[in-house]
């Protein structure tokens, strides 16, 4: 993706969200106390993929969590395999 996103948390609404060529493209969440977000969906419109929008999302979603000191669960089918791919590449690189 070469424009840089600007991805607004919604922390009212439980959403990171960005708006790219008049399209919404979101990920959202459940605080479920305890230090403990559950991301439940990523959203990002057919004329949107693959553009890397759905891992902005997921990489401002976690790094808010971290910030916080939140634990997360990846209800979310993509953030799941994300953050798989993170832990292994950190695994490779460590």
């Amino acid at each position: 993706m070469s424009e840089a996103l600007s991805i607004h948390h919604d922390q009212a609404g439980h959403q990171f969200e960005t708006t790219v060529d008049g399209h919404r493209a979101y990920l959202a969440y459940m605080d479920l106390g305890k230090q403990t977000l559950d991301i439940y969906r990523t959203f990002v419109p057919n004329v949107l993929r693959g553009r890397g929008i759905a891992a902005a999302l997921t990489e401002s979603a976690l790094e808010f969590a971290e910030d916080q000191g939140y634990t997360v669960i990846p209800s979310c089918s993509y953030v799941e395999r994300y953050i798989e791919r993170r832990q292994r590449q950190a695994q490779r690189n460590g």
